[in-house]
């Protein structure tokens, strides 16, 4: 059989290395996880005895990253409007796997805590060894995590196979330990790759135009979200916060709300957060683009029952919510639209933040949002960047509630901020 598939020009030296170690860094809309999903599906159906592991921080976390990478490529249209390799893979989603009809198997995992990492060790095939392990989002993983991924390919292959572990990430700053352990100094065994929007070929002019007006509004995070070129920790907004494995029920916390940014070229954003002392917990995201107001709706599967602050600048939107049954009120504006955001994060600013690691989204956004930098003095100014901020709003408009004296009225269809 043979099979044709589109892909990106410069991802071809990946596509060819046999090196242990394949690090592959890149900006974001870049296709890495797309073009890694697809060619594992069609290494794994080429190669018999060959099985993968995909692992992200949290297992949780795979369910919507690598595992709906892989399906997407599993049930992409051939020819004749079917999906193409549908036939050849079962996909199982309790627990999350995929078995190709040659008994090679997809795996997903976390590394979190000291029980998924114990888990990582005791991984058998029935048809054979692991050999292959994806790594997606690697910024999230400790040198010790890599470590013990590292040793779980070990002992000898039949011929024709070998092991490999590949990681894709943005970088974030350039003091993280891929940088020192893979870029700063050469080895045999790694083939290191970058890759822009720019080179994908697929992207959408949307995206593009979203990037261009960071490139304007940003220079230091166009540097890494747009050219994929290692960053600096200077100028971020949020520090006080960290990913842990907090409760997603509502129950445990003093009190809840949900915070939504309406979007559609830009992500539609809702989270729901809890409260408990003086920290703020953020255990659920819905991050979506290009839905109306009615798909977002029936496909976010918010709590009626909590209130939803949202973005006060389209009413419209708000008062669907409100019809569809929900407790949606616009956030109030207060004098002056940077006084209101200055307020909202100073007040956050003051407390502990703690986000579930399913929040993917939302933890990038907290590791890049930063304050506009003055060009000519080269000093932090006080205004946030305004793009790529679409959770950081949510975040705003959900503690509305905690943030504001007691009392205050809020209006259901204010104009806003």
């Amino acid at each position: 059989m043979e099979i044709t598939v589109q892909s990106n020009k410069i991802f071809l030296p990946v596509h060819k290395s046999k090196h242990r170690y394949v690090i592959m860094k890149g900006s974001a809309g870049a296709g890495k996880s797309c073009d890694t999903a697809q060619q594992y599906i069609l290494r794994l159906m080429a190669d018999k005895g060959r099985n993968l592991l995909c692992v992200r921080k949290s297992e949780v976390s795979n369910r919507d990253s690598t595992f709906a990478e892989l399906v997407k490529v599993i049930n992409q249209p051939g020819p004749d409007g079917s999906a193409m390799f549908a036939k050849f893979w079962k996909i199982t989603k309790n627990p999350l796997m995929l078995r190709c009809v040659n008994g090679n198997c997809v795996i997903f995992r976390g590394a979190n805590d000291e029980q998924q990492r114990e888990k990582l060790k005791s991984i058998t095939f029935g048809n054979g060894k692991l050999t292959d392990i994806w790594v997606e989002e690697m910024t999230e993983l400790s040198q010790p995590d890599f470590e013990i991924l590292d040793d779980r390919l070990r002992g000898k292959l039949p011929d024709g196979l070998f092991y490999q572990i590949k990681g894709t990430f943005n970088p974030v700053t350039s003091t993280h330990w891929i940088k020192k352990k893979f870029f700063d100094k050469r080895d045999k065994d790694t083939l290191t790759h970058h890759s822009t929007y720019l080179s994908n070929r697929f992207i959408d002019d949307a995206y593009k135009d979203r990037m261009l007006r960071r490139k304007e509004v940003d220079p230091e995070g166009y540097l890494v979200y747009g050219l994929g070129e290692w960053g600096e920790s200077g100028g971020l907004i949020f520090t006080n916060w960290a990913v842990e494995e907090i409760s997603q029920n509502p129950e445990e916390y003093e009190d809840v709300a949900q915070g939504q940014d309406f979007g559609f070229n830009h992500p539609n954003v809702i989270l729901q957060l809890g409260m408990k002392g003086d920290d703020v917990y953020i255990y659920k995201e819905f991050y979506k683009t290009q839905m109306d107001t009615m798909e977002i709706i029936k496909a976010a599967n918010a709590p009626k029952d909590i209130i939803m602050w949202c973005e006060s600048a389209e009413p419209d939107r708000t008062r669907l919510w409100h019809n569809a049954g929900y407790k949606a009120v616009a956030v109030s504006k207060e004098r002056g639209t940077s006084r209101s955001i200055n307020a909202q994060i100073d007040w956050l600013k003051q407390r502990n933040i703690y986000v579930h690691p399913s929040c993917v989204n939302t933890i990038k956004e907290l590791q890049q949002w930063k304050w506009i930098r003055d060009q000519v003095t080269g000093d932090y100014t006080d205004t946030p960047v305004a793009i790529f901020d679409d959770a950081m709003s949510a975040l705003r408009y959900g503690v509305e509630g905690w943030r504001k004296p007691r009392g205050v009225r809020v209006s259901l269809f204010s104009e806003g901020i």
